[in-house]
């Protein structure tokens, strides 16, 4: 037992701190580098989209990218190595966005072109707040994330009526319009009704008789209604004060790697294992 506590506060704490916390120099060089070299297999990526410059440079552009792949793969594997609770880390959302980002680069040896996907490794941008001491834009985001869950069943009562809403509408328009008008098919005309009802409006079919014309403004009239109502759930809850504490520290959790904890805060308030 004590062997284990050993080895808990030897290297693998002084690898987790660098890693996963800026408030010592190393941890905060450590993340000005991960940032640069995020942007650097970006720009990569994007540059390697570019025909004349992946005809003269493609070849090393790759390279590139799998150096960055391979040590992207060893700090997804140390801090692995380095968290408590690893299944809590890999299933947490930035564990998820580690590994999607280094994905890629493995998927493009079997189907060609999955390279482009790295741009995802943009989401790991976010942790620029922790680095340049915005933890308060944390908090603001968590704020909004804890909104979105608890509406998350009014949404999905609202899109499933949303949806019962546009077949019945791409029903209707299907028997006054038909094939002739171009709505082929009932799922074209949902097609239409949805393009129509979130005002999007590509043009590429449109009614052309009389009562199609009818419908299809008054489909218009009530996506303006149903754009608001989603706006206004979240809204809602937001109003409702989320709070979380105001002096909020930059420490992660040496167990399960969650962030946000008050500044006078002793153990974590996800997991409870001691800061």
């Amino acid at each position: 037992m004590q062997a284990g506590n050993s080895d808990r506060t030897g290297w693998r704490r002084r690898v987790h701190e660098i890693i996963f916390e800026a408030d010592t120099p190393a941890g905060k060089a450590f993340d000005i580098g991960l940032i640069l070299s995020i942007l650097g297999s970006i720009v990569a990526v994007m540059l390697e989209s570019v025909e004349p410059v992946n005809a003269q440079w493609g070849a090393q552009l790759r390279a590139i990218e799998w150096f960055f792949t391979v040590m992207f793969t060893i700090e997804y594997v140390l801090r692995i190595i380095t968290t408590g609770r690893p299944l809590r880390y890999v299933t947490s959302f930035y564990g998820i966005v580690d590994l999607v980002a280094i994905l890629p680069t493995y998927i493009s040896m079997v189907v060609p072109g999955g390279q482009y996907l790295l741009v995802v490794r943009a989401l790991r941008l976010l942790r620029v707040f922790r680095v340049l001491r915005l933890v308060l834009y944390l908090r603001e985001g968590d704020m909004i994330l804890q909104a979105l869950r608890a509406s998350g069943r009014k949404i999905t009562v609202f899109l499933f009526g949303v949806l019962t809403l546009v077949t019945i509408i791409g029903a209707l328009m299907y028997m006054i319009e038909g094939p002739e008008h171009g709505f082929e098919s009932i799922p074209l005309s949902m097609y239409w009704a949805v393009v129509t009802l979130t005002t999007v409006g590509y043009g590429d079919i449109a009614p052309q008789t009389v009562f199609g014309k009818l419908l299809a403004g008054l489909v218009m009239i009530t996506g303006y209604a149903i754009i608001a109502v989603p706006t206004g759930i979240v809204t809602a809850e937001m109003a409702r004060g989320l709070r979380l504490p105001t002096d909020v520290s930059r420490q992660a959790c040496p167990e399960c790697s969650a962030e946000g904890h008050a500044a006078d805060a002793d153990y974590c308030r996800f997991c409870g294992a001691k800061l």
